[in-house]
């Protein structure tokens, strides 16, 4: 099956792209969905653990299920703004 992949912020500097399509093992879940990326983008591999993902616009769990098509979404932690005076 394939999904596309969405990179944000510094995934998306590292991965040098925006978006992807991955082709994964029908019935794959985040998990090896997040596993399959770290193959393609070695340099992305430390960053994973501390991701966010979304599946289609949703924040899901690593053992959430894949279907064709999907949408999955790496999210990386925002910071910024100002902290207390």
């Amino acid at each position: 099956m394939t999904i596309t992949v969405l990179y944000f912020a510094v995934l998306r500097e590292r991965a040098r792209r925006e978006r992807e399509t991955v082709t994964l093992e029908p019935g794959s879940d985040v998990a090896a969905a997040r596993g399959a990326i770290a193959r393609l983008h070695p340099e992305l591999a430390p960053l994973l653990p501390i991701v966010q993902t979304a599946v289609n616009r949703a924040i899901v769990t690593m053992t959430h299920a894949l279907g064709e098509g999907d949408e999955l979404a790496l999210i990386p932690p925002v910071s910024g703004g100002r902290g207390a005076a």
